[in-house]
């Protein structure tokens, strides 16, 4: 049975920490975070392009507002009563399917779409006619198009980035729009998911990007709460913004009471 555990990304050689093989006090001062990011994730240093590319993706991403699921979450578990580090993961928590966990499955439909070389058009109506959803389109605030998206796929142009998986996430959008007869966006995940397959990242790491890219705003959002705001401030008027939806008031059976 082994009992090693085995790791490929950091080494102590006496008192000195390596990551990818770069003694960490080189990387300190010289390289950005960004690039420190590539680095880790990838195994080797990025290029110009590919820094800036990798800069461009993460800010994209850095915060949405409060009303996002993740960022309601870290300041309603702050405002419990609880610390920074509590708030941030319970708003890392509340990424899932529909806020943030996206990117990893839209990696995964335009990395095993473009490697199956079959038509957009037989991709979208197979999902269509399963009713299932296809990950990185639509949005519930942007209709037309994501304005994130349309900046990083220039930036990817600009940088030589925009290649067979980005062409075939803007194809898929077209498509949906042609047989669904509704425009769905390419939104800032898929965006992101085209740009981070075209870079050689594997789609396992798709939740990754967004979970480093928003918890900058996370650990805003639960610092805000926690000194700008009251303990336990955020309450519900339950008569204007909850609608109760069970049974109307009523009497406990005889047969059930015993005082």
């Amino acid at each position: 049975m082994e009992k090693k555990w085995r790791t490929a990304i950091t080494q102590h050689v006496g008192h000195e920490t390596y990551i990818r093989g770069y003694r960490l006090l080189d990387l300190v001062g010289n390289l950005s975070f960004a690039q420190a990011i590539y680095l880790i994730l990838k195994g080797e240093l990025p290029t110009e392009k590919e820094s800036k590319m990798m800069e461009a993706m993460l800010v994209s991403i850095i915060d949405h507002g409060i009303a996002p699921p993740s960022a309601i979450a870290a300041r309603a578990v702050a405002s419990g009563g609880n610390s920074l580090n509590v708030g941030v993961a319970a708003g890392v928590l509340a990424f899932g399917s529909a806020h943030g966990g996206a990117l990893e499955d839209a990696m995964r439909f335009l990395q095993e779409g473009v490697k199956s070389g079959r038509s957009v058009e037989e991709i979208v109506k197979e999902y269509l006619e399963n009713k299932k959803p296809i990950p990185g389109y639509g949005h519930r605030y942007y209709k037309d198009f994501d304005p994130r998206t349309k900046r990083l796929m220039d930036i990817a142009k600009e940088l030589g980035f925009y290649g067979p998986h980005c062409k075939f996430a803007e194809d898929v959008e077209e498509e949906i729009s042609r047989q669904k007869g509704k425009r769905l966006v390419l939104n800032v995940d898929g965006a992101i998911a085209a740009i981070a397959s075209e870079m050689g990242f594997d789609w396992r790491l798709g939740k990754g990007f967004f979970i480093i890219g928003r918890v900058p705003g996370l650990v805003a959002h639960v610092y805000e709460e926690l000194t700008t705001e009251k303990p336990f401030s955020k309450r519900l008027d339950e008569e204007t913004e909850v609608e109760y939806t069970g049974v109307p008031p009523r009497e406990l059976p005889a047969e059930f009471k015993k005082v």
